[in-house]
C-alpha cells in the first residue's frame, strides 16, 4: 500500500512539472514555480499565438540557468527551446516574455522571409539613423558607424542601458521604435514589434511605426503565404 501511494504521489509530482500543453509543448518545471501564474500565462500564449507559429516551440524550461546571471536575462531561446526563469509572479509578465522567445523561434525558422529583402532592415538602419541625430544633438557623442551595426552588440547595449538609461531612452526613442529595447538590434526590433502584435490588439500603432514589420508579421502568420 505504501508503494502504491508512492507511485501515486510520484505521478502527481511529474504531472504537474513535466507535460505537454494542448497544441503540443513540452513544458519542463525544473525549479519551483507559481503554477497558477503559470497555467495562465500559457493559456494566454496558446488562445493567442496560431499554432503554426507555435510549433516552432519545442519546449518550455522553468528555472534558473547560469546565462541569466552570466548575462543579465529572465528567458532565452536556444535549440528549440525556450528557457524562462521560474520566478515570475505575474502572468501578463510571463506571458509578454514567452511571446517575445517565441518570436525568435519565428525567426530561426522563418529568417529568409523575414529579412531575405531587406525591408526590415533598411526600416531599422533607418531609425537607428535618425536616434543617432537625436542623441547627437543631447550630446551623446557616438559614432554613425556604430549605429550601421544591425547586430546585438553588448557594449552598445551597455552604453544606453547605463550611460543614457531605458527611461531617458524612452523618451528619445517615442514615435520611431515600439520600445527602447528595439533599438539594440535588427533581432530585437523584429522581436518586440511582434510582442506588440500579440499583446495590443489594436495594430494602428505597430503598422504606422514599423510598416515593413507588420507586413513580415502577417506573412509568417499566414499558411498560405508561407505555402505551410
Amino acid at each position: 500500500m505504501k508503494t502504491y501511494i508512492q507511485q501515486r504521489q510520484q505521478k502527481l509530482r511529474e504531472s504537474q512539472t513535466n507535460f505537454y500543453t494542448p497544441s503540443g509543448i513540452h513544458i519542463y518545471i525544473k525549479e519551483p514555480v507559481n503554477q497558477t501564474v503559470v497555467s495562465r500565462a500559457l493559456n494566454m500564449l496558446e488562445q493567442r499565438v496560431p499554432i503554426h507559429i507555435l510549433s516552432e516551440v519545442e519546449m518550455i524550461m522553468f528555472g534558473w540557468f547560469a546565462e541569466f546571471d552570466e548575462r543579465g536575462l529572465q528567458a532565452y531561446f536556444d535549440g528549440g527551446t525556450i528557457f524562462v526563469s521560474n520566478l515570475f509572479d505575474d502572468e501578463i509578465e510571463l506571458f509578454e516574455t514567452l511571446i517575445h522567445e517565441t518570436a525568435h523561434a519565428v525567426e530561426k525558422t522563418y529568417g529568409y522571409e523575414i529579412y531575405g529583402d531587406d525591408k526590415i532592415k533598411q526600416e531599422f538602419i533607418r531609425k537607428r539613423q535618425y536616434l543617432h541625430d537625436i542623441l547627437w544633438k543631447e550630446g551623446y557623442k557616438m559614432p554613425i558607424s556604430v549605429f550601421l551595426d544591425t547586430e546585438y552588440d553588448q557594449e552598445f547595449d551597455e552604453m544606453l542601458y547605463q550611460k543614457i538609461g531605458y527611461g531617458k531612452l524612452d523618451g528619445y526613442a517615442a514615435g520611431i521604435f515600439i520600445t527602447s529595447y528595439g533599438a539594440t538590434s535588427l533581432r530585437e526590433y523584429f522581436a518586440t514589434a511582434f510582442d506588440d502584435y500579440f499583446i495590443n490588439p489594436n495594430h494602428s500603432f505597430l503598422k504606422k511605426i514599423s510598416p515593413a514589420v507588420y507586413e513580415k508579421i502577417n506573412l509568417v502568420l499566414s499558411e498560405e503565404e508561407l505555402d505551410i
